[in-house]
C-alpha cells in the first residue's frame, strides 16, 4: 500500500509515519508543502526528520505563489480578519498544502492520503473536504484522529521505537507560512493565561523607529521602498522589516470549524501591515458603497475558507466582485514601524477621490452652496423627525 503522507515536521506527522508502516504496511511517502515563511534550513531539517523516521520518499512542493495568487491576494483584497484581530495565517496555507498533496497522490499513483491533524482542531475538516472532493475515491488516514492520541502518547510511540522526537513538542504546537506563525499548547486553553515569555520569536534590542513606503496596483503590495517585488517576496521581506519591533503578536479566541471555542497565539506582522495599509489606499478611492459590499462579502469569504470551504464556488463569484473593485485601488503607503506597533500614516493615489479642490472637510466647499447644504441636511432630517414625532405622540 502507497500512502501520501502530508507533513509538517512536527510531533504528529512524525508519529504517523511508523504507525502507517506497521499498522497499514504501507511504503510512506512524506510531502512538505512550503507556503512560505519557512528557512532554507528549517525545511532541511524537515527532510531530515523525514528521513529519520523512515518516509520511503520525501517530497517538498513549492506552493508560495499558489497560495498567493489563490487564497492570500484576496484575504488582502478584502481586508480579512477573523474576529476583527487574526488574518487567517493558516486555513489559505491549509487549503492550498491539501490541494498540492492530493496532486502529488495523483501523481505517484497512491492508494490512500493521511494527515496528522488531531479530531478536535480545525485542520482535519479543511484536509479532508479537499482530498474528499479530488480524490473522491481514495480513502483518508488520520492516525492521531481516529487514536485519539494525546501529543505525550506520540512521544511516548516514538520514544520506545528509537525515533527522533520534534524539539519542543512537548511545550508547542507552531504552524509557520508566508501569512504569519501561529502558536498552540497548553497556555492557549485557558483563555486567563497569558501566553510564556518565550513564546514568540523576536528578542534582543529593538531598533529605532523607521518608515516603509509600500507600493499598490490593482488592490494588491507590488514594491516596498521602491522595490519591486513579487507578492512572496515582498510579504517575507516585510516579516523580515518587522519582526525586530515585535510587530503583530496577537491572541485570537473565536469558533472553530466544529462549533467549540478555540484559542491561538499568533505572530503575523507583515499580514496585518498590508491588510490596514491597503484599507487607508481603498478609502480614497472606492465608493462608500463599493467599499460596504466589498468587505461585507469578503468577511464571507474568510468564513468559508477558515471552515475549509476554500473550493465552494460561490468563492470563485466572490472573488470576482473583490478582483472588480479593486481595478483603481492603486497608489503608496507609508507606514511607521515602531516598538510593539504600526500605524498607516500616509496614503496617496493616482484615483484618489480625495479632492481638496471640491472641498477641505469642516472649511470650505465649491460644489454646493450653503443654502444648497442647509437643505440637505434639512432633507436627511426627515425619518428620524417623523419617527421622534410618532414616538413623542403629538403627530407633528
Amino acid at each position: 500500500m502507497r500512502i501520501v503522507l502530508a507533513f509538517s515536521g512536527g510531533l504528529d506527522t512524525s508519529f504517523c509515519v511508523p504507525w502507517l508502516q506497521e499498522n497499514k504496511n504501507a511504503e510512506v511517502i512524506t510531502a512538505i508543502v512550503d507556503t512560505g515563511g519557512i528557512p532554507r534550513i528549517a525545511l532541511d531539517a524537515i527532510a531530515q526528520q523525514a528521513r529519520a523516521v523512515g518516509a520511503a520518499e520525501h517530497h517538498e512542493i513549492d506552493a508560495r505563489q499558489a497560495v498567493w495568487e489563490g487564497f492570500i491576494s484576496t484575504l488582502i483584497r478584502g481586508n480579512v480578519l477573523r474576529g476583527e484581530v487574526y488574518p487567517l495565517s493558516v486555513a489559505a496555507e491549509r487549503t492550498q498544502q491539501a490541494m498540492e498533496v492530493a496532486a502529488l497522490a495523483r501523481r505517484v499513483g497512491a492508494d490512500a492520503v493521511a494527515h496528522g491533524a488531531t479530531g478536535a482542531g480545525n485542520d482535519q475538516v479543511r484536509f479532508d473536504i479537499v482530498f474528499r472532493t479530488l480524490l473522491p475515491e481514495m480513502p483518508i488516514i488520520a492516525p492521531v484522529r481516529s487514536l485519539g492520541l494525546s501529543r505525550e502518547a506520540s512521544q511516548a510511540y516514538l520514544r520506545e521505537r528509537n525515533l527522533p522526537i520534534p524539539e519542543g513538542a512537548s511545550r508547542y504546537s507552531v504552524n509557520q507560512g508566508l501569512w504569519g506563525t501561529t502558536l498552540g499548547g497548553q497556555w492557549t486553553h485557558d483563555p486567563w493565561t497569558p501566553p510564556p515569555a518565550d513564546a514568540f520569536g523576536a528578542t534582543g534590542r529593538v531598533p529605532e523607529a523607521r518608515e516603509v513606503i509600500i507600493g499598490w496596483r490593482q488592490g494588491l503590495p507590488v514594491s516596498l521602498d521602491g522595490q519591486e517585488m513579487a507578492g512572496p517576496e515582498l510579504v517575507e521581506a516585510l516579516t523580515a522589516l518587522a519582526a525586530p519591533y515585535r510587530i503583530g503578536q496577537g491572541i485570537h479566541i473565536g469558533e472553530t470549524v466544529l462549533g467549540i471555542k478555540g484559542r491561538i497565539g499568533f505572530e503575523a506582522a507583515a499580514a496585518l501591515i498590508l491588510i490596514a495599509a491597503h484599507r487607508e489606499v481603498e478609502k480614497i478611492v472606492l465608493t462608500r458603497w463599493q467599499a460596504f459590499w466589498k468587505d461585507h462579502l469578503a468577511r464571507f469569504f474568510g468564513d468559508r475558507l477558515h471552515e475549509g470551504q476554500g473550493l465552494d464556488p460561490v468563492m470563485q463569484d466572490i472573488r470576482a466582485l473583490i478582483d472588480s473593485s479593486q481595478r483603481q485601488v492603486e497608489g503608496r503607503t507609508r507606514v511607521r514601524l515602531d516598538r510593539g506597533h504600526f500605524q498607516v500614516i500616509g496614503v496617496d493615489s493616482p484615483f484618489s477621490l480625495f479632492d481638496t479642490g471640491v472641498a477641505r472637510y469642516g472649511e470650505t466647499h465649491n460644489l454646493w452652496s450653503g443654502e444648497q447644504a442647509e437643505a440637505f441636511a434639512a432633507i436627511a432630517s426627515i425619518p428620524s423627525r417623523l419617527a421622534h414625532a410618532r414616538d413623542a405622540g403629538d403627530g407633528q
